[in-house]
């Protein structure tokens, strides 16, 4: 009788031991996959990306997946991931820069979930950081404004100072054709519309006639205005040759929902480490989108060679 009183003590506090052990971060599976969004997924560029990158997983893992759109401060996050972790989600996704200082707040009270952003730095165990290395995918497009403009007058619409293809266009803008004049201004805001489309007008007004919209929601917009004057774009983000082939020359595209899917594979494959990654051409997750019928036969294989020389030495034209 005590043998037995004594191996069902043993028993039950294996059971409460097990109970409370942490669940490892990946279990051979992703199960249920979390992510958040600052404004909406329907705006046919960033938050669009983010949301095909989750059916992705889902196809592809058999995962069960949820989204919050509109989580854009400290609280609405943390409240969120709360009912995330209720849902029994170890894999969140917060799409964009600024879920770097929310995740930074809340990271240490859930060890076991790994959250995953874009374009930041990473300081928790339990946290990355996968950054676009923007520069080379902007020279490249900003090669192809510099090569088709007929009024030597290029404009960039940005959202804010720090965005490497900024710079990176500028240079390529200037690399192909040294007589360009580039304008750049930032409208401090990824979502802005009005406020791009009253820069691009009056770029337009003093003779602008490629225009590079590198924002979310007003890239769009832009294009469109640009459209409706017979002029030219350069897309941002997605291939945006749908909008028009004989405005959107090319865009610079990145591979947002592929690169969903390589995370999920490594964090099922306990890969996923903690700190910021950065991501190129590559890496197969940027590059260059549809050109237009417009854009010469020979200047589009001196680009093609040009990236092509890029991938293998990571030197850029100017360089």
């Amino acid at each position: 009788m005590l043998m037995r009183r004594y191996t069902y003590f043993i028993f039950a506090l294996l059971f409460i031991l097990s109970s409370c052990a942490p669940a490892k971060l990946s279990s051979g599976n992703v199960q249920k996959v979390g992510l958040l969004v600052s404004d909406t997924i329907d705006d046919q560029v960033w938050g669009t990306k983010g949301y095909k990158g989750l059916l992705r997983i889902q196809a592809k893992f058999d995962a069960e997946v949820f989204y919050r759109e509109g989580v854009n401060s400290k609280a609405a996050t943390a409240q969120a991931v709360k009912q995330f972790h209720q849902k029994g989600v170890h894999l969140i996704f917060g799409h964009g820069s600024e879920y770097g200082e929310y995740f930074d707040d809340i990271a240490d009270q859930y060890p076991n979930i790994h959250f995953v952003f874009f374009n930041g730095e990473a300081k928790k165990k339990n946290v990355t950081s996968f950054n676009f290395a923007g520069h080379a995918m902007g020279f490249f497009g900003g090669m192809v404004a510099g090569h088709m403009t007929k009024t030597n007058k290029i404009g960039v619409i940005a959202a804010f100072e720090w965005q490497p293809e900024v710079d990176g266009f500028f240079e390529g803008a200037l690399h192909e054709n040294e007589n360009a004049n580039v304008d750049v201004e930032y409208v401090q805001h990824w979502d802005d519309v009005d406020t791009a489309i009253a820069i691009a007008e009056r770029m337009i007004a003093e003779g602008v006639d490629v225009i590079y919209p590198a924002g979310d929601k007003f890239s769009v917009p832009v294009i469109e205005k640009m459209k409706e004057h017979g002029l030219y774009a350069i897309g941002y983000v997605t291939d945006q040759a749908d909008l028009g082939e004989r405005t959107v020359l090319t865009s610079t595209v990145q591979h947002v929902d592929a690169l969903y899917e390589l995370v999920a594979k490594k964090f099922i494959d306990g890969e996923l480490t903690s700190g910021t990654t950065y991501v190129d051409f590559q890496d197969g997750v940027v590059e260059l989108g549809t050109f237009s019928p417009l854009v010469d036969k020979p200047f589009r294989q001196k680009i093609t060679k040009a990236i092509e020389r890029y991938k293998a030495t990571g030197k850029l034209p100017n360089e």
